[in-house]
């Protein structure tokens, strides 16, 4: 390997549709490399369309938009090798064999050579992933043929994704073929424990192929998924040459002659990188969207004060209002510390009793049933008279409404719809119970204060919709049952194996019960960002109406 070859990894932020912005980016980082004096410059899997764009791959219009942008920015290729993903327009029939219906309009997923002011070759991921979040077998035609560019005097073999999540070809193909380095662009959304292993695969390639890995990696929020960058290069016996930062955009220059590490970013903490994602992820979703401010119903619970955290640090202050709607049910204990919440976060603090709204409803029904709502029907009416005023001050003002329902909550259906289901955006949708508690703990400690009072941490989970409410009324120890649903919902696994772990069958089976009945209020749930190796929604895919047990 030259000791003057200098590779340059751009970890950059695109916007899915935004296909002129995000060629202005690529063009502004390439300029970025070029300073830094890089032989390559590679950016991430089709960074030029956005990932993952969904149905957009189907339209036409949209793929041939994405192409012109790239022959467009060819030009800035000069003095300076390019590798950018783009979705690359397929030849399709017209009309399949046999049938009557168009053809979908189906693309591959690509990564394009730019030098000397031109698109001078072009590589087709070859594996196609269509499990979990992914559907690219939906949208693209798989290449077949391995791809050996020759940048600088070094032997550039390309990749895409999850090309080399199996051994095997196209790297081991373009490693027979005489490529001395591997490149690999990908949008490898974020999940916990995903970055170690992810290394730790490219390290067993690297190793067994016997060359430099290199690793680009987009960053950035997506509607759920979140992208969290950390690019690597590694040396053909695995060691690490460099790691770009986590959830930012950043430019990694390695130079591959040389032993020594450019710069290794120490990865975050398991909670501080949970975190992070988090604020990544809603960051990114209030302001591709265009929104200018976001609410939070803060209740003095622990859920609402952990959005109202995430908010402020992904936002600013400035940019939050923390809602306070007491009921005759709400302590004092509680509404004062929803209060000292807002107050220190230094957001804005609007409150509103439902107290009237409350007495309106009781009034109302009385008649048609025949005596005052008692229940849960009294309780979800106290849910969704919040969920209206907290709408109403959305539709007035265009301002996000961010939901506080947490993943356990999701998982059995203890959650009102058109109550504290209602708004924009479920921020910790995937977050279990316990998980809450843990992040809250850990930005405590990272302030070095309490943001939120040791109270809200301390005081028995509670929706305070009646008198003396405890969510253990209804609902296992947290503990216990963000370990059963772990086991079902992420592990896949049966009542029985379940059992066999050490838990009360009954228990188990009455869960899993809850798990599956609240399908249909799940389906109706805001999006909310993705951190567990299998969320709700893209993750999870389940039939409302289903009568298999267990």
């Amino acid at each position: 390997m030259p000791t003057a070859f200098r590779l340059a990894l751009a970890q950059i932020n695109p916007t899915v549709g935004a296909i002129d912005q995000n060629a202005d980016l690529v063009r502004a980082w390439i300029e970025k490399a070029r300073d830094e004096g890089a032989d390559l410059v590679v950016f991430p899997e089709l960074c030029l369309p956005g990932y993952p764009a969904e149905d957009l791959y189907l339209k036409r219009h949209f793929l041939d938009a994405n192409a012109l942008a790239l022959a467009d920015l060819a030009s800035a290729a000069v003095g300076i090798a390019v590798l950018v993903g783009f979705a690359e327009p397929a030849a399709m029939p017209d009309t399949p064999e046999g049938g009557d219906a168009p053809a979908p309009r189906r693309a591959h997923n690509s990564l394009a050579l730019l030098r000397a002011g031109r698109v001078e070759v072009t590589y087709r991921k070859q594996r196609l992933p269509n499990y979990a979040v992914f559907d690219e077998q939906r949208y693209f035609q798989a290449g077949t043929d391995p791809v050996v560019v020759e940048i600088a005097g070094v032997k550039v073999g390309l990749t895409i994704c999850e090309d080399v999540w199996e051994p095997g070809p196209p790297a081991s193909a373009a490693v027979e073929l005489g490529a001395q380095l591997i490149v690999c662009p990908s949008a490898s959304p974020y999940y916990r424990n995903k970055r170690e292993a992810r290394e730790q695969m490219f390290v067993r390639r690297a190793r067994h192929l016997g060359v430099p890995f290199a690793f680009c990696n987009m960053v950035g929020g997506q509607d759920e998924l979140v992208f969290d960058g950390a690019s690597f290069v590694l040396a053909p016996d695995g060691t690490v040459l460099g790691r770009a930062k986590q959830f930012e955009q950043d430019l990694l220059v390695v130079s591959l002659g040389s032993p020594t590490p450019v710069r290794l970013t120490e990865p975050l903490p398991d909670l501080a990188e949970i975190y992070a994602a988090l604020v990544t992820g809603l960051h990114d979703y209030v302001t591709k969207n265009g929104f200018e401010r976001v609410l939070v119903g803060v209740s003095g619970g622990i859920d609402s004060a952990l959005v109202a955290l995430l908010a402020v640090d992904a936002l600013g202050a400035e940019r939050l209002t923390g809602v306070v709607m007491p009921s005759p049910y709400s302590s004092v204990e509680t509404q004062s510390d929803a209060r000292q919440i807002v107050r220190n976060l230094g957001a804005n603090l609007l409150e509103i009793s439902i107290a009237e709204a409350m007495a309106a409803y009781d009034t109302a029904l009385r008649e048609p049933l025949g005596d005052s709502p008692e229940g849960v029907t009294a309780e979800n009416l106290q849910a969704r008279i919040r969920g209206n005023l907290m709408m109403a001050l959305s539709n007035a003002n265009r301002w996000l409404v961010l939901t506080t329902g947490n993943k356990s909550e999701m998982s059995v259906g203890y959650a009102t719809l058109y109550g504290d289901m209602a708004g924009g955006f479920a921020v910790i949708k995937d977050v279990p119970k316990t998980l809450v508690y843990e992040l809250v703990r850990h930005r405590n400690a990272d302030a070095g204060r309490d943001l939120i009072p040791t109270d809200v941490i301390e005081r028995p989970p509670s929706a305070e919709l009646r008198l003396d409410q405890r969510d253990e009324d209804s609902l296992p120890p947290y503990e216990v049952l963000d370990a059963i649903l772990a086991a079902y919902v992420e592990g896949d696994r049966s009542r029985e194996e379940i059992a066999a772990l050490g838990y009360d069958a009954e228990l188990v089976a009455a869960v899993l019960r809850m798990v599956d009945l609240a399908e249909y209020k799940r389906r109706q749930a805001p999006p909310g960002i993705r951190i567990t190796a299998k969320a709700f929604g893209r993750d999870r895919r389940l039939p409302i109406t289903n009568r298999f047990v267990g």
